[in-house]
């Protein structure tokens, strides 16, 4: 055997073990490709009810919080309108419920005065 014969040899052998080195790697990447799509198989299968449900949720609570802000809005009305009839009938009775108590208290003054007799005065 030549020297040219064994490097031939010898690159035959390395081209063998190379091939067998490349298709042990593609069976294991097959069968982890094949795993992977396995999960995302069953991730599929459970996540997409859930993002449904989740919606669902999501469109609720957005109708449910269109209520409350409508309800909000009813409250700051009435709240408004409370405070301005307060402040109406405050203008309007202040003044006269402010003159019935002096006339009441002038009167029950003048009452205490005629009832009691006028005590003497000292020092004059």
């Amino acid at each position: 055997m030549s020297v040219s014969d064994v490097v031939v040899l010898v690159g035959a052998v390395v081209v063998c073990v190379a091939a067998v080195v490349g298709l042990s790697a593609a069976v294991v990447l097959v069968g982890g490709v094949r795993r992977l799509e396995r999960a995302v198989d069953r991730l599929c299968e459970e996540a997409l009810p859930l993002v449904r449900e989740a919606r669902h949720t999501v469109e609720t609570a957005s109708g449910e919080l269109d209520r409350v802000e409508a309800v909000l809005e009813s409250t700051e009305s009435v709240t408004a309108t409370v405070d301005q009839a307060t402040r109406l009938a405050q203008r309007a009775l202040a003044n006269p419920v402010v003159k019935v108590l002096a006339l009441r208290a002038g009167a029950a003054s003048s009452l205490r005065q005629i009832r009691e007799p006028a005590a003497p005065r000292r020092g004059r």
